[in-house]
């Protein structure tokens, strides 16, 4: 049975003071907290097998070697990718994507056309304008409408045999809105057009399958998920990996280097050269392991639950407004209040221990589309309460009779 009390004892940060008032942290969507199951497996790691990995013989570096291999596939599970070797561990989603672009820049000529949508994150906007800068190829945006949804009818128009990429988000970082990865990937792949997922904001919600999606590229962060920060995964076909070429050279992804020639090494190593975060690999296994054993049905269930409850006693709040209204969406909401600018907001929830993010949310093309400035983002994980929601009505109101 999911019991959000006995959950919040694993999180020893949510028993802290802030400014003399008890913590509530709503700041998930930018990084989740860590339970002590994890932060066991990196002191387990640096107490009892601290070493390199891969290249030893000494026992230390088995037992390392062991434990990081055994996350890779703990973690190709969790995402069911066919091979482990289909999982490479980068230093985050913003690195996955990097990777890819930096591959396809041997790919794609003048000609060739790219698709991103109005909904991303900057780390899924810049790496292809450069990538387009490099190459020639031209850049084009799947619009958004006032509810914070695409516009999967342009998403159509501007699919074409000139299509050789198309990057969305499987949810919104500032809105909160779950896009219809499905219908994209699918259409996409109708015109030959490869697909990479962001899905930094949807893992610590869904349980993605890649293989039922048929996804081409798959990232994740793991400090969204309850695990390290420093550390992610790129998902990536097979097929796709082999084609890419490395997009760092050094140690551990070669198979022979002389100076006249240097081959490389098999997936997934040829893309994970010199040493490796190994603490946060095992760490990123081990909060797969806790999110796991409570379960993301349990999860999404629960997290529903706390945003329909937030959303209608914000709502409750005259002159409040949200942003992302979608029905297919997770537990964001980004808000603002009449004529207050949300770092105002945001400043004095702090001093009652509220932690929310204000901003654009790295989504600068969103609040531009809503001629705003940045919102209040309230973002739930699912060891919040409805008590702490309450604490935040009573927070924003108080900002507002403040700031008013």
């Amino acid at each position: 049975m999911f019991n959000v009390e006995t959950i919040r004892k694993d999180f020893p940060i949510l028993s802290r003071k802030v400014n003399g008032k008890p913590l509530v942290y709503f700041d998930n969507a930018a990084t989740s907290q860590t339970p002590q199951q994890v932060i066991d497996a990196i002191v387990d790691y640096y107490s009892n097998y601290n070493a390199n990995i891969h290249r030893g013989v000494h026992t230390l570096s088995q037992e390392a070697t062991d434990k990081y291999e055994q996350a890779r596939q703990k973690i190709q599970a969790h995402f069911n990718a066919k091979h482990a070797h289909e999982i490479i561990f980068t230093s985050g989603t913003t690195h996955g994507i990097n990777l890819v672009a930096n591959g396809f820049s041997s790919l794609l000529t003048k000609d060739d056309e790219i698709i991103v949508s109005a909904l991303e994150h900057h780390s899924n906007i810049v790496p292809w304008q450069m990538l387009c800068e490099r190459t020639g190829a031209s850049l084009k945006v799947i619009p958004m409408n006032q509810d914070g949804e695409l516009v999967i009818s342009e998403f159509d128009n501007l699919l074409s045999n000139k299509t050789k990429l198309v990057f969305v988000n499987h949810i919104s970082n500032a809105l909160g809105t779950i896009n219809p990865i499905e219908y994209i990937i699918k259409q996409a792949h109708l015109v030959g057009a490869a697909v990479l997922i962001d899905g930094a904001q949807s893992t610590p919600h869904i349980k993605p399958d890649v293989q039922a999606l048929d996804v081409d590229f798959y990232v994740a962060s793991a400090h969204k998920m309850c695990g390290p920060t420093g550390q992610g995964m790129l998902y990536g076909k097979e097929a796709w990996l082999k084609k890419l070429p490395p997009y760092q050279g050094g140690g551990e992804m070669i198979a022979e280097v002389t100076f006249e020639k240097t081959t490389y090494a098999d997936l997934p190593h040829k893309f994970e050269a010199g040493t490796p975060n190994i603490c946060g690999g095992i760490a990123f296994g081990a909060a797969v392991d806790y999110m796991n054993a409570i379960g993301f049905d349990a999860i999404a269930a629960y997290e529903h639950e706390l945003l329909e409850y937030a959303t209608k006693q914000l709502l409750t709040i005259e002159g409040l407004t949200i942003y992302g209204t979608s029905k297919h969406k997770t537990s964001v909401i980004s808000f603002n209040l009449d004529g207050i600018h949300p770092y105002d907001v945001g400043t004095i929830l702090d001093k009652l221990g509220i932690a929310v993010r204000t901003g654009h949310h790295c989504a600068q093309p969103i609040m531009n589309f809503y001629s705003i400035p940045g919102t209040v983002r309230a973002s739930f994980a699912f060891y919040n309460t409805k008590a702490e929601i309450d604490a935040l009505v009573t927070g924003v109101k108080k900002a507002k009779m403040m700031l008013s």
